[in-house]
């Protein structure tokens, strides 16, 4: 199966095409992708030379364009899109159906990939952009069964990615209002999740409250790790009980479903963490990488080689077994 793996500079490019990527997620420095924040991202330039770094390797470099345009102000997503193909990108991830129609009409020979900011989670759906729009792959949302992802995979001709390693989301990526509502910046059309310039620290009565927007999302000892605050992982009081009240802090980690997935049908394997530095991308690639070349030669896949990397040092298989909620 292919090893798709994230890249949120071009050190972590380098690193991620070393380490044995098959493929290399990226995008550009602004709105049009969902990882937009400061320092993260690419010029054209740096986009360019990653291009050249990873196909010189035999790998490929995916675009994500997959933020939703705000309207009337679609030349940003457009000219994205152009660049995208000029650059020499492999395929590009989008999301809006608008966008994924602009590109199949002005762009044909420019390879599409559904987002997984599109929440397709059904073949009638996958079967639409793939019929209209000629999209060649879907990134499947969080919440579907291992079961669940090969009922799907028999009724439709287009290939599957899915998750298997990282952060999770509130498993509807392209649906979440949480950030918006209190920052005013929007995941799904701003590209970030959370803002640094809404995020700041305090030590209040012995503890440290991380806070977004000016609510407090966590409090922690102060000499204890304090969380980056995302809403969709805060601790909250809910009448007598304080806890998590969307989701718990652990990491996916869906190494033993491996050849379960493979039989499901799925073509490629997603490392989410765009976000992450390149030693972190470089180790999970590594270790993915030698999960899969295991998986391909009969062998075992080797497992527990990444939980210390896991958020919290805590693991699950998230939807792939419908016991997280």
């Amino acid at each position: 199966m292919e090893l798709v793996c994230p890249a949120g500079t071009p050190a972590s490019l380098r690193a991620a095409v070393d380490a044995g990527a098959h493929s290399i997620y990226c995008g550009f420095a602004d709105d049009t992708n969902a990882r937009n924040f400061p320092g993260l991202n690419f010029s054209r330039p740096e986009m360019a030379d990653g291009i050249a770094y990873a196909h010189a390797r035999g790998a490929r470099v995916l675009v994500a364009i997959n933020t939703f345009p705000r309207a009337g102000e679609t030349e940003l997503w457009h000219r994205a899109v152009s660049d995208a193909e000029a650059l020499g990108a492999d395929a590009v991830i989008l999301a809006d159906l608008g966008l994924i129609a602009h590109t199949a009409e002005r762009h044909p020979d420019l390879r599409r990939h559904l987002s997984v900011q599109a929440a397709a989670a059904n073949p009638d759906v996958i079967n639409f952009h793939a019929s209209a729009f000629g999209v060649k792959r879907v990134v499947l949302p969080r919440v579907l069964t291992v079961d669940e992802i090969a009922s799907i995979n028999r009724d439709i001709d287009v290939e599957t990615e899915v998750f298997v390693f990282g952060g999770l989301c509130v498993m509807a990526e392209g649906r979440c209002s949480l950030s918006s509502y209190i920052s005013g910046k929007s995941p799904n059309m701003n590209g970030v999740c959370s803002p640094a310039s809404h995020v700041a620290y305090a030590e209040e009565d012995g503890e440290m409250a991380a806070r977004l927007g000016g609510y407090t999302i966590h409090r922690t000892p102060k000499d204890a790790p304090a969380p980056y605050p995302t809403l969709c992982k805060g601790c909250f009081k809910v009448g007598a009980r304080t806890g998590y009240v969307f989701e718990d802090p652990a990491s996916l980690d869906a190494s033993e479903l491996l050849p379960a997935l493979a039989r499901a049908g799925v073509t490629a394997l997603k490392i989410e963490g765009r976000q992450r530095s390149r030693a972190y991308v470089a180790q999970v690639v590594r270790n993915f990488r030698q999960a899969v070349e295991a998986l391909a030669e009969g062998r075992d896949v080797p497992l527990g080689t990444l939980a210390r990397l896991t958020e919290g040092q805590a693991a699950t298989a998230g939807a792939y077994n419908k016991i997280w909620r």
